[in-house]
């Protein structure tokens, strides 16, 4: 698709003009003059831009019912995402057979999350920098970063299309698929990599949303899309008998339905990060500045799926029962990441809007109240989920092979999810404030290289499914040491934190 803009001679002045600014301007040269501006003014600002004399309340208000008013649409929104994902492998269980099951959650699942992981990371920045202009009420500077952001999600859209197409069978062979799922995994991998355009826009357009304070449309747009493919999943897998192919175009086409819808909502918005269709394009400095603080999360994601990958060429290895118990598990264990992640997502914008506002002051006492409720919430699931660890796997699949393996690395794992806290949330706060390269290094390094040195090594010597998955505990658990005693002892944020609540 060819990207335009459509400019008048002043537009293009404007926006060398603009782009000089940009140049010379420093992250901390915007926040210094928002604080010496002072939070009234920046409010006014804002309000000024979106024509409403209204104040800022992630910049303003009490700071645990904002996080909590900010996290219930995010969380929300994420289970909707997730529930469509899971639709297909409840339809595919339940009415093709364990070998379907098999196909579209395990090897198939992380190929595509290495390949979008690494650009939905990278859009991240778009997330970062946009708070922090809006907080600051820079109106100019949000918008060439929401049209800049619009024509990367083309643009890699259009790349990983091709790319998965041609790498899909090469990447399901080199990590040993089993020769029974092999034919339904490239099936529905490649189906699934025509959605991508669709796919990264409604994850910019969403996050262009949240990044400006607004949880609850991107949540209104999933709830559409999730229903889409329910009725789809039925329609094509129950009813026309279409298989692994049927619930992989469910999934692109309600994809499709909220990109639709994010994209309206941004081109009728009278706020500043409105999008005009014929303004999309590369802004150069704009985009380097995306890619500087978004190309560590893209990394760290990459990596984190090369580390996943790993995994899951061992669980491979011990046949299809172990697979398809494991893409079960691997939908079940969505419910802590959901949430673990609208924490985090949660605590990016807060930090990022008040440190564009020059508020701080907030910033550690918001890290402290996060990473509270986190906890609460993480171990009333993880309790939940051991109580009721047959039940719930049930849903996927009655055979009880697979129902045996998979209770069994329920009941393992999901105790350890608390030691994966401080990663989600300390670098959700970092990345609020730019601080985005060490904690990319400590995750590299903690998660991924660790993982893979324990796959590598432990698993030879005793090949069995619990020796592979105690790599998640062992790898939080380091990450989590060195991300706690980089933020409180070296990161910009170190004197703004307490140790302890105040």
């Amino acid at each position: 698709m060819k990207l335009s803009r459509e400019k008048t001679a002043g537009d293009a002045a404007g926006q060398r003009s603009a782009n000089g600014n940009a140049a010379a301007e420093s992250r901390e040269t915007v926040n210094e003059k928002a604080a010496a501006e002072g939070r009234e003014t920046v409010n006014e600002k804002v309000a000024a831009a979106s024509g409403q004399k209204t104040v800022n309340r992630i910049t303003e208000g009490v700071i645990w019912k904002q996080l909590l008013l900010f996290f219930f649409p995010i969380l929300f929104g994420t289970f909707f995402q997730q529930l469509y994902n899971t639709v297909d492998a409840i339809v595919v269980g339940q009415f093709v057979g364990k070998e379907a099951l098999a196909s579209v959650g395990g090897p198939t699942g992380n190929i595509i999350n290495l390949l979008v992981g690494f650009f939905v990371g990278i859009s991240s920045g778009a997330t970062v920098i946009i708070s922090q202009y809006y907080g600051a009420g820079r109106s100019d500077m949000v918008g060439y970063a929401v049209h800049t952001s619009a024509a990367f999600a083309l643009a890699a859209g259009a790349f990983l299309t091709v790319t998965g197409l041609i790498i899909t069978p090469f990447a399901l062979t080199a990590m040993g698929t089993p020769d029974d799922i092999m034919e339904y995994s490239v099936l529905y991998m490649r189906i699934y990599f025509l959605g991508m355009i669709p796919n990264l826009i409604y994850n910019i357009g969403s996050a262009v949303l949240r990044a400006a304070g607004d949880s609850r449309r991107p949540l209104y747009f999933l709830i559409a899309c999730c229903l889409t493919n329910i009725v789809l999943d039925l329609l094509f897998v129950v009813v026309l008998k279409m298989g692994v192919a049927g619930a992989a175009l469910a999934t692109i086409a309600s994809q499709a339905v909220s990109a639709v819808l994010v994209t309206a909502v941004l081109t009728h918005t009278g706020e500043m990060y409105r999008l005009t269709l014929l303004k999309i394009g590369l802004d150069r400095r704009m985009l380097r500045r995306i890619i500087r603080i978004g190309l560590p999360a893209g990394i760290q994601s990459m990596m984190y799926s090369i580390s996943n990958v790993l995994i899951q060429s061992s669980v491979n290895s011990l046949g299809t029962d172990t697979v398809a118990a494991w893409t079960a598990y691997s939908k079940v264990d969505a419910l802590f990441w959901m949430t673990v992640s609208a924490f985090g997502i949660s605590i990016t914008t807060f930090v990022g809007q008040n440190f564009g506002a020059g508020r701080k002051d907030r910033i550690g006492k918001a890290m402290n109240t996060c990473l509270a409720m986190a906890a609460a919430a993480t171990v009333l699931l993880s309790t939940v989920l051991y109580s009721f660890a047959a039940p719930v796997l049930g849903i996927f699949t009655t055979d009880e092979t697979v129902l045996q393996i998979g209770v069994g690395i329920m009941r393992f794992l999901v105790p350890t999810y608390i030691t994966y806290l401080i990663v989600e949330i300390y670098s959700g706060a970092l990345r609020g404030v730019g601080d985005v390269w060490i904690p990319m290094v400590f995750s590299m390094l903690g998660i991924c290289a660790l993982r893979v040195v324990w796959i590598l090594t432990a698993v030879p010597v005793r090949r069995e499914m619990r020796t592979i998955i105690f790599s998640y505990p062992l790898t939080w658990t380091v990450t989590s040491v060195l991300l706690f005693l980089y933020l409180h002892l070296f990161s910009r944020l170190k004197s703004g934190l307490p140790l302890k609540h105040r």
